[in-house]
Formats: C-alpha cells, structure tokens, sequence
C-alpha cells in the first residue's frame, strides 16, 4: 500500500509507557534527547500510577524541557498506555522507545531515512536489532541467551541480517497514516502487541522494514524469577495469538509448549518405569528421547554461545535457557487451555 512521501526532516514523536522506573527513566529520556536527528522531536510519556518515584521525576522532566510532554496511562497495561502516547502526540513520524533500552545516536536518522526509501513501497514500520546486554553475571548469562538463537529462536531483530521486509520489529519507527490505519494497538493483547500491529499493518498491504544498521541495547532482567515471570507471561499471551490468528504464527512459537509437553511425557514415563508399571527394555527408548534430545539440546548451546568465561557462565548459560523455555513453554500451554485472563508480567516493577 502507497503513503504519501515524507518531508525531507519529518518532525519525530518518542512515545514511551512508563510504570515504575525511576533508576532507568531519566537516562532513557536524555538518551533520546541526544538523537543527532535534525528534525523536531517531542517525547510522550505515557504514565502509570507508580510506587517509587517515577512520576515526580517524569514531572520534573518535563518541566525542564518543553518537548517532554505527559499523559495518563491509568490501565497500567503497555498497549494501552502506547495508545495514550500516540493519541496525544502531532508529528508524522511515531517512535516507539523503552526505559530499558538504549537508542544509538544516529537511530532516528536511519530510520527516518528508511521509511524514505522511494524503491519500497509502503514502508510503515522500520525496525533494527536489539543487543541485549548485563553486567552483572547472572543478567550477562541473560542477555547471551537473549542474543542467541538458542534463547529467542529466529526473529531477525535478535540477529544480524541483511535489510529486508520483516514479520515484526523491536520497538519501531512508524508511519502515523499506517498506525491509524489499523486501530492502533490492540489493547487487549497485554504481550505480544508488537507483533500483532505489525501483523496488521502487513494485512492491510504496508510493508515492515528490517535494517541491521539501527541498533538498540536492551537491558534484560537481572535475575531467574523475574526471567521466569516475564517468560510466562509472554508464553501465555504468544498462545492467546495462536487462538486468535491461527497458521499466522511462524512454527518456532509452538515449539518451548511442545518441549514442555515432551518434557512431562519423559517424566510421567521415567515414574512409571521405575515403579515396574512400564517394561523398561521396550519403553525406555521411546518415552524417553524428549528429554535426552532436550538436554543434548542445551549442552550444545552452551557450548556455542560466545562470549562465555568458564564454568560458571556455561552453568548460568544453561540455567537461564532452561528456565526461558519452560516458563514460556509453560505459559503457552496456559494461554492454549485458558485464554490470556490477567496474565501480565510485573517482574520489573513488583
């Protein structure tokens, strides 16, 4: 689908929903302040009710700087609060940002010049890639197996790549006509949403872009059970989308809900083998393979992942796999039985 050509300096609108940030806000808005992009820039900030301070520094922010402007996300939820942010901003060009991620200077640029691109048509959201980075070990072993196709599978935002149309973006750069076109978020989706407005906005004929050259560093969590709390959540609403847009979803979402399923199987078998309910010389090669393939399966990763120092980062390598896997394979058979209900992920702000 054709949109009307940009100017040569479109005016740039960062929205951003906020709940409970207050170690992370004020960077991530000066850090989108430092844009080099020429153009004129506003920041929404969509904001929750938050318990630790956040709100008097977005207050404070705002004061200082008139291009920082505030709304009321009063659902606390992220599509809802993107909605708010874009509601109330003016310019066409929309940039979804995040309090955990870190913009590189020339982002805007490349992205603005991206959605110019006279040789494809219909360009309605550039995306690039995260690199998702820790400091302490535990969110290093983290962010490893962010950036690894052994964690997140194979989204092209998680790796390099060559330019091209994508199925999503990492946060994204939008056309304002393209986002109105289609509704905007979809409230209703608590995760996920990403994905879904881009599935949209590519069934109404525009085209998703993906450029390698923007980058994004992602600050992941720093440990285990917030890892295990956001996994879930997402487990559960990816299910959510498979109830709701069927065969659109690419295969390697079914497949941590089948590794749990095939995980309980070689449980429940190894149970009934020892108490002699099962004859071990014929079963135990059948029902057990899910989890020897399994654990093959992570012994092969931790050996492939860069970037690893010894032992320890190769056990939590290991340690933050397993535990994505499970909690989104788990989550996912939660979505598939029950729907999304309230499922939502608090890890960061609980």
């Amino acid at each position: 689908m054709q949109l009307p050509p940009l100017s040569a300096r479109p005016a740039v609108s960062y929205v951003m929903p906020v709940l409970n940030e207050a170690e992370f806000l004020e960077s991530a808005v000066h850090t989108i302040l430092a844009q080099d992009y020429p153009g004129a820039k506003e920041i929404i900030l969509a904001l929750a009710e938050s318990s630790d301070g956040t709100t008097e520094i977005a207050e404070r922010l705002a004061a200082t700087d008139p291009r920082v402007r505030l709304v009321d996300n009063p659902e606390r939820d992220i599509p809802a609060g993107l909605n708010h942010a874009i509601a109330a901003s003016t310019h066409p060009v929309i940039v979804r940002v995040d309090a955990h991620s870190e913009l590189t200077p020339d982002y805007t640029t490349l992205a603005v010049a991206a959605l110019q691109r006279s040789d494809v048509p219909g360009i309605a959201n550039v995306g690039g890639i995260m690199r998702a980075a820790g400091r302490g070990d535990v969110q290093r072993a983290i962010a490893r197996s962010y950036n690894s196709p052994f964690g997140l599978g194979g989204g092209a935002y998680h790796g390099d790549g060559t330019p091209g149309p994508a199925e999503s973006a990492y946060l994204g750069v939008f056309r304002r006509e393209a986002v109105a076109a289609v509704g905007g978020y979809d409230r209703a989706i608590l995760r996920g949403e990403d994905w879904e407005l881009n599935l949209r906005l590519r069934r109404a004929g525009f085209t998703v872009w993906f450029d390698p050259a923007l980058q994004v560093t992602y600050w992941p969590r720093a440990g285990f059970t917030d890892l295990a709390r956001q996994f879930f959540a997402t487990g559960t609403w990816r299910a959510v989308l498979v109830r709701k847009y069927g065969r659109a979803n690419p295969w390697r979402f079914f497949a941590p809900g089948a590794l749990v399923l095939g995980l309980a199987v070689s449980l429940a078998s190894l149970v009934l083998l020892c108490a002699g309910v099962l004859p071990w010389a014929s079963a135990w090669p059948v029902l057990l393979v899910p989890a020897a393939l399994y654990v093959a399966g992570i012994l092969l990763a931790v050996i492939r992942i860069p970037e690893q120092r010894g032992l320890r980062d190769r056990l939590l390598t290991a340690v933050t796999l397993v535990t994505m896997h499970l909690s989104w394979g788990t989550g996912f058979l939660r979505g598939i039985a029950f729907g999304g209900g309230r499922v939502v992920d608090r890890s960061r702000v609980e």
